[in-house]
């Protein structure tokens, strides 16, 4: 794979992780229809920790906060702040699709991989985003989530396991059902990455580490670095402007996606 490439899919993954269009989806979709080798292993690998860098990153003061209530709530055994319990709200959240994704990764791979079921995920999906865009109360703010939103948005992050639903977009729509503003749905998203990421990065980590793949370092770096970054200003520009434009954008982008995938592939 040449660095033209690797650029576009580094980009591509960066731009796509935190907005609620799937990024898994268009990583299926970009050598599908370009005819580009798959992108292998270690390069999946760099995406990841380049999205997660970024993710951590940007959320950095929310982040070293709720994991010092949380070490300091399993010290004392007592959960007694909002922080220590967004600890773990955040750990509950996560069990449903880190179970599926555990169970059902090989029938993912094998099964939901088609184009056609990634359009119709991105338009069922995407109009759902709207509707809870447009009927969700948005009274709520983040430190009002108790343990019945954190059940019902990681089960709903569990749908993402099929291309097309959008990790960052199912988790949103859920929480904006459940009467959360905008901002802090997307920012109790973003909290939800970053263990559902690290989980998959250290998965495929393993996995590199135990084949006898040999890593170009400048790709990887490349790759990392390109994620990294186009994943920073992703969240930054979206959380700047969520307020102000709403879902309404990337519902349309979903939909318009879907009907040039059945319009391609029927």
């Amino acid at each position: 794979m040449d660095l033209i490439q690797l650029i576009i899919l580094a980009l591509i993954q960066g731009i796509t992780e935190f907005l609620p269009v799937s990024s898994s989806a268009h990583l299926i979709l970009v050598p599908l229809l370009t005819d580009w080798q798959d992108q292998g292993l270690a390069i999946d690998v760099a995406a990841h920790f380049g999205s997660l860098f970024a993710v951590v990153l940007y959320l950095r003061k929310d982040i070293s906060r709720i994991l010092i209530a949380g070490i300091d709530s399993i010290k004392n055994k007592e959960v007694t702040t909002h922080d220590s319990r967004l600890f773990w709200y955040l750990a509950i959240a996560s069990l449903p699709v880190l179970t599926a994704g555990f169970l059902l990764r090989d029938f993912v791979s094998v099964y939901l991989r088609d184009p056609l079921i990634i359009a119709y995920a991105s338009i069922g999906f995407g109009l759902l985003l709207w509707y809870a865009d447009v009927k969700g109360k948005r009274l709520r703010q983040i430190n009002s989530i108790n343990l019945r939103d954190a059940i019902l948005i990681g089960l709903a992050q569990a749908l993402a396991l099929v291309p097309g639903t959008s990790r960052s977009g199912i988790t949103m729509t859920a929480a904006l059902l459940l009467g959360l503003d905008r901002t802090s749905a997307a920012r109790f998203s973003f909290l939800m990455a970053v263990p559902i990421i690290l989980a998959a990065g250290g998965y495929e980590s393993l996995k590199l580490i135990l084949s006898d793949v040999s890593v170009d370092i400048i790709n990887f770096s490349v790759t990392a670095l390109l994620s990294a970054f186009s994943a920073l200003l992703a969240i930054h520009v979206f959380m700047k402007y969520l307020d102000k434009v709403g879902m309404l954008p990337f519902v349309i982008y979903r939909v318009l996606l879907g009907i040039v995938l059945i319009f391609l592939f029927f």
